[in-house]
């Protein structure tokens, strides 16, 4: 379970601090991906730079009802993607569904953990 909640964790951070900076930059792939700038944009960026920095902090105090927490919203925000954006063929449903397949791991074994 603890390497899982580091992976997990980890992933977040790899995966939001180029997205994040891409978003930032106005960076054409970004644009491609999440649309032009505006501020729906940016209160999305705002909720990325939230989870990096919840994800960074949670590296440092592995809080695993605190990580189970942050990673069961993103489950439910990335698993419903597909319906909110119409298609799965946008990269950013497709990697959303392959996160939330991986921090659904996570988020069984801290379950399955807190059982015993």
């Amino acid at each position: 379970m603890r390497i899982m909640i580091v992976l997990s964790l980890l992933l977040n951070i790899a995966v939001l601090l180029p997205v994040c900076y891409g978003i930032m930059t106005d960076a054409a792939w970004a644009r491609e991906s999440y649309g032009e700038a505006t501020a729906a944009r940016g209160i999305l960026l705002s909720i990325y730079i939230a989870i990096a920095l919840v994800s960074l902090g949670l590296l440092f105090r592995r809080e695993p009802n605190m990580v189970a927490a942050l990673i069961l919203v993103q489950i439910v925000y990335k698993l419903t993607t597909p319906f909110t954006v119409g298609t799965i063929a946008n990269p950013v449903v497709a990697s959303n569904l392959l996160i939330a397949v991986f921090h659904s791991i996570t988020l069984f074994l801290i379950y399955r953990r807190s059982k015993l």
